[in-house]
C-alpha cells in the first residue's frame, strides 16, 4: 500500500515543504494539497518546492476543479512540473466545493467534469483536445504522463470515476462504505470495457496516533463536518432515504445547519458540532499504532492502493513520525 500526506497552503509554504520531506524520509510516496485560491495559498507554486526538495514523491491536488482555471492552464502547470522535476504530478480532480462556493460560484456539474478530466489528460500528454470548440495543443510536451483521479461520493459521480478516470479518491475511512463506493466504480469501469484492476484507489482520511481517543475524535471532527457539506448536497438531489445513496453515509447530516467556509479543514470547526463520535471514529483513523494498522490491513482487502493522511490538527509532526515507525511497515511487511 502507498501512503500520502495531505496538508493545506497555509503560510508559510516552507513550512509545507518542510512536513513533505519529513513524510518522503518517513516512507511517503504522495503529497497532496487542498486547493482553493481565497483560503490558501497557491499549490502549484508550493508543489515546485515540494518537488525540488524531494527525491521521488508525487504531488497533486486533492482536489482541484475545471472552473478556477482554464483547462489548457491546468494542463501545462502539471506539464511544466513534469518537465521541471519528471513525471511526479497526479490530478486530484472534482467538482469543486470550497474553491467555487468561497468564490460565489456553483459546483461544476459532472457532464464539464467528465469533459475537463478527457481534456486536461490529454493537454499535459501532449495530445491534441476540443478546449471551447478550438483544437489545442501544447507543442512542448515530450513524453508527458499525467495520471487524473476523481473524488466523488454520489452515484453518478463514481459511475463516472469508472468510466474515465485514472484512479479514485475517496475521502473517508469507512470500511462499509469503502466496499460499496470502491464496488460502484469498479462496475462502472466494467461496464464501460475497462479493466477495473487499473483503476487506482486512494482512501483519504484523518489519522491520529495516540491513548487518548477523546482528544483525537475532537481534533478531526471537522473531517466529518466536511464530508457532511457533500453529503448534505446528495441528500437534497436523492433525497434522505433514497436507496442510491447508503444511509450509513447520509444519516448523520439531519442535525447539520449550515457551513462556514472560513473553517474549513481546520481543527476545531464550529460547523462540525453535529458530527458525533461514531463518525468520527468510522471516517477517521484513530488510537495506538495497532489499531490504524488493523484498519489499513482493511481497507487494503477491499482493493484500497493508497491511504493518504489528512494530517490537519496538533500533532503534525508526531502523526507523520508514527506512521513511519510503526504503521508504514507494519502495513506493508
Amino acid at each position: 500500500m502507498d501512503f500520502g500526506l495531505v496538508l493545506q497552503t497555509d503560510p508559510p509554504a516552507s513550512q509545507v515543504v518542510s512536513l513533505m520531506r519529513r513524510a518522503e524520509r518517513n516512507g511517503f510516496r504522495y503529497g497532496w494539497t487542498f486547493d482553493s485560491a481565497v483560503l490558501w495559498q497557491e499549490p502549484f507554486v508550493v508543489y515546485s518546492q515540494i518537488l525540488e526538495h524531494t527525491r521521488e514523491m508525487h504531488v497533486g491536488p486533492m482536489v482541484t476543479n475545471p472552473g478556477t482555471r482554464t483547462w489548457e492552464v491546468t494542463a501545462s502547470t502539471f506539464a511544466t512540473l513534469n518537465d521541471m522535476f519528471g513525471n511526479r504530478t497526479v490530478c486530484g480532480i472534482g467538482r469543486g466545493d470550497s474553491a467555487m462556493r468561497v468564490a460565489g460560484r456553483a459546483p461544476n456539474t459532472l457532464a464539464r467534469l467528465g469533459e475537463a478530466i478527457d481534456v486536461i489528460r490529454d493537454l499535459a500528454e501532449g495530445r491534441e483536445a476540443q478546449v471551447d470548440g478550438k483544437p489545442l495543443r501544447i507543442p512542448w510536451i515530450r513524453d508527458g504522463k499525467l495520471p487524473v483521479w476523481m473524488a466523488a461520493y454520489g452515484p453518478k459521480a463514481l459511475a463516472l470515476a469508472g468510466q474515465k478516470a485514472d484512479g479514485f479518491i475517496l475521502q473517508l475511512a469507512d470500511p462499509y462504505l469503502t466496499e460499496w463506493m470502491v464496488g460502484s466504480v469498479r462496475q462502472a469501469a466494467a461496464e464501460a470495457g475497462r479493466d477495473p484492476a487499473e483503476i487506482t484507489i486512494c482512501v483519504a482520511a484523518p489519522a491520529y496516533v495516540g491513548d487518548d481517543l477523546a482528544h483525537a475524535r475532537d481534533q478531526c471532527r471537522w473531517f466529518g463536518g466536511m464530508v457532511g457539506n457533500h453529503v448534505a448536497d446528495l441528500v437534497s438531489r436523492y433525497g434522505e432515504h433514497s436507496s442510491m445513496v447508503p444511509e450509513e453515509l447520509t444519516e448523520y447530516v439531519k442535525s447539520r445547519q449550515g457551513y462556514d467556509y472560513s473553517h474549513h479543514g481546520r481543527a476545531g470547526n464550529p460547523s462540525a458540532d453535529f458530527v458525533p463520535d461514531e463518525i468520527v471514529d468510522r471516517f477517521c483513523l484513530l488510537g495506538p499504532p495497532e489499531a490504524h494498522i488493523e484498519k489499513l490491513r482493511g481497507l487494503r482487502a477491499l482493493g484500497v492502493d493508497q491511504f493518504a493522511v489528512y494530517d490537519m490538527h496538533d500533532a503534525k509532526e508526531a502523526t507523520i513520525d508514527a506512521y513511519g515507525e510503526h504503521v508504514i511497515p507494519a502495513v506493508n511487511s
